[in-house]
């Protein structure tokens, strides 16, 4: 599998002098399988892990190809979608695009829920004007089943996990060969402080981390900022890096950078974990992994 980290950021996109290093773009995570790399091992990537703003850097990795593939939501919060109109390697006439999120507590359908912030007047289209074959769906019961579900060339396994403002679940994705767990908003507090303070590590996100090849897990926060800032839906760095030793992951990925977390206070929070059983990396825009 490939993992291409197309947009890292949370909350709001950070654009400015003292982010470039770890990059301004909201949250997109472009997936390639094995089974699908081509002989240059770069292959083209056939799913999406949410569609912030860091969607539109994933254009230039199907190297002028329309994206046929399939885009998981893990909410809706403005920073998991708002790169859908803006990733042109979807909106394209020969784009083939299923996207799934977490079914709505309200039973909503998805392209309605999807059209609450892109459509008139907030937005000038609606997601019905993306150009090409888009399908939208809330995820399949299969999807939070003990196997999960199949995802072109990938199986995918979704669980259901805390955060604040909508349901929100976390991903398990293998390609067969390889593993990765994505939990980019999560808020294991509201389960109570836990063994070190920093939130429950409960069976949902165990499950999902389970001796994965990768962890990409929420790191908004540092634990002096989980008193203040906990309730509004975060983890802390250290939650990250336990759950990954806890869960036998061969690395942990910090992953939804608060947006005022300049680079090089990003830098120290990576060097807080040099020591780590568990190796950790803070995860940037245009960082790829070949697992």
């Amino acid at each position: 599998m490939r993992v291409h980290f197309c947009g890292t950021r949370g909350s709001t996109p950070a654009p400015g002098l003292e982010f470039v290093r770890y990059g301004g773009h909201t949250s997109c995570v472009a997936l390639s399988a094995g089974r699908d790399l081509s002989t240059s091992g770069t292959g083209l990537p056939t799913l999406l892990l949410d569609a912030g703003t860091g969607a539109r850097k994933v254009s230039a990795l199907l190297e002028g190809a329309p994206f046929r593939g399939t885009i998981l939501l893990t909410h809706l919060h403005w920073d998991h979608i708002q790169g859908l109109p803006f990733f042109a390697g979807g909106d394209h006439p020969d784009s083939h695009v299923t996207l799934f999120m977490p079914p709505q507590e309200d039973g909503a359908d998805a392209e309605s829920v999807v059209a609450r912030m892109m459509s008139p007047p907030l937005f000038p289209i609606q997601p019905r004007n993306l150009r090409g074959d888009w399908t939208f769906d809330v995820l399949p019961p299969d999807a939070f089943v003990a196997d999960g579900f199949a995802v072109g060339a990938f199986r995918v396994i979704a669980r259901e996990v805390p955060h604040k403002g909508g349901r929100t679940v976390g991903y398990r994705v293998t390609d067969g060969a390889t593993t990765i767990a994505y939990i980019p908003d999560h808020c294991p507090t509201e389960f109570g402080a836990g063994p070190d303070g920093w939130g429950e590590y409960h069976p949902a996100v165990l499950e999902l981390a389970r001796e994965v090849d990768v962890l990409i897990h929420d790191a908004h926060l540092v634990p002096p900022e989980l008193a203040a800032e906990a309730s509004f839906g975060h983890a802390a760095a250290d939650y990250a890096v336990e759950l990954g030793r806890l869960a036998g992951a061969q690395k942990v990925a910090l992953f939804h950078h608060r947006p005022d977390r300049i680079d090089d206070a990003f830098d120290d929070i990576v060097d807080r974990f040099s020591t780590s059983v568990v190796p950790v990396l803070g995860a940037r825009d245009g960082l790829e992994l070949a697992l």
